[in-house]
């Protein structure tokens, strides 16, 4: 009976550890190139382009660094569409039309991520910021007013990563100190997990966007950060705030809830778009439980919002922007009242996932699976193991009696 259960335990250990390496193959696979756009003479007019082919169809992820940091996200149902980039009309006063995909009529779903600010206030006053009071904050970082480097240096078309990195050129009192701060952009060719913390599950329809703050010099004791981010969506759609719950930690220790703002799909063949974050962030470059950062996302803003010139959402979307799409801002802050992980470490990262489709959700891994059947299932075999051994047992001894003549 005890072999019989050691054999059970290893073969489902065995079937569990064979399920989670499928499940870590991916599936659907896209065509990616990742280069910056040439034709700017300026260093920091920056133009990434992330362009992946699919069966039927391509998905046009443009980053740009002109302005505030920017990403459009265009559905082409065409596999040969291509960006178009007019740089003397992108770099002018007028930048409307200056990019485009060809051909136009291609694109069936446009939207736009913005990241406009970085806020710095005062922790030992959170409840006020909750109240949503002023009086904690310095004067904000406008990311618009920051100089960044060439995004040329820092391309991998191996690992389809880009890092556009920042500092603030605009600040004479040189509040922001020696430090600096970036955008990660990561593409993906088919669905997985990533391997450092969070552990961000993605699909073959999304891009990783990795916010980097690096020796910013807080300006007080007890200082924390949030960051601002504002989303474009064309007329008659709009962004929902959704929190998704698990009771699994699997992935991310201790963090048990996955935010998300998801657009309301426009039909059935085309599918929203999400931007999805875990409620956490690191304050190391080698991500662990215990440098991790609280991570606060506040009610998303969508009463009179307008988007700040200039961004290449402009150039895309045209001058009646504020007018004929839907503009929503949410702030997300890093830190709370149990710890001082920046102020020791000088490093801030923190990871969201944007792209096209239904969100990636978070399940029960193969492996995890296997261990509760296991847990579920030995007591049941020992039960009717030891029934049956009880059986025999009283067979056994009845057949001893000889019958009486």
């Amino acid at each position: 009976m005890l072999g019989g259960s050691r054999l059970l335990l290893a073969g489902l250990w065995l079937l569990g550890s064979f399920s989670c390496l499928r499940g870590d193959a991916g599936g659907y696979r896209r065509k990616v190139t990742l280069q910056s756009v040439p034709g700017s003479n300026s260093s920091s007019a920056n133009l990434l382009h992330v362009r992946a082919v699919g069966r039927n169809d391509t998905l046009h992820y443009v980053w740009s660094s002109i302005g505030a940091p920017t990403v459009l996200l265009l559905y082409s149902r065409s596999q040969s569409s291509a960006l178009r980039v007019n740089w003397t009309k992108l770099l002018s006063a007028s930048p409307a039309g200056a990019i485009w995909i060809e051909p136009p009529s291609s694109v069936v779903y446009a939207t736009a991520v913005v990241f406009t600010k970085v806020f710095e206030y005062s922790g030992a006053n959170v409840s006020a910021l909750s109240k949503g009071q002023e009086e904690p904050f310095y004067p904000p970082y406008d990311l618009a007013d920051f100089s960044w480097q060439s995004v040329n240096h820092t391309v991998n078309q191996t690992a389809l990563t880009a890092k556009f990195q920042g500092v603030n050129t605009s600040d004479p009192g040189g509040t922001l100190g020696n430090g600096t701060i970036s955008f990660q952009v990561t593409a993906y060719e088919q669905g997985g997990r990533d391997g450092p913390l969070p552990r961000l599950l993605h699909t073959a329809n999304s891009s990783k966007v990795e916010f980097i703050m690096d020796h910013v010099a807080p300006r007080g004791n007890s200082s924390r950060f949030m960051l601002e981010v504002v989303t474009v969506e064309e007329k008659g759609g709009r962004k929902k705030l959704q929190s998704v719950r698990s009771i699994d930690d699997e992935y991310t220790p201790t963090i048990f809830e996955m935010a998300q703002l998801v657009s309301e799909p426009r039909n059935d063949s085309i599918g929203p778009s999400f931007f999805q974050w875990k409620t956490t962030a690191y304050g190391s470059r080698e991500a662990s439980r215990e440098n991790a950062i609280r991570c606060r996302y506040h009610p998303l803003q969508t009463a009179n919002r307008t988007l700040p010139e200039p961004s290449i959402a402009h150039a895309y979307f045209g001058e009646g922007l504020g007018r004929s799409h839907h503009i929503a801002a949410i702030n997300i802050s890093f830190g709370g009242e149990d710890g001082e992980v920046y102020a020791e470490m000088g490093y801030l990262s923190w990871s969201a996932l944007l792209g096209f489709g239904p969100p990636p959700k978070d399940a029960f891994s193969p492996l995890v699976m296997a261990i509760v059947a296991v847990a579920l299932g030995a007591p049941v075999v020992l039960l009717l193991a030891g029934g049956l051994v009880v059986l025999f047992a009283r067979r056994k001894r009845h057949s001893q009696y000889e019958p009486i003549n």
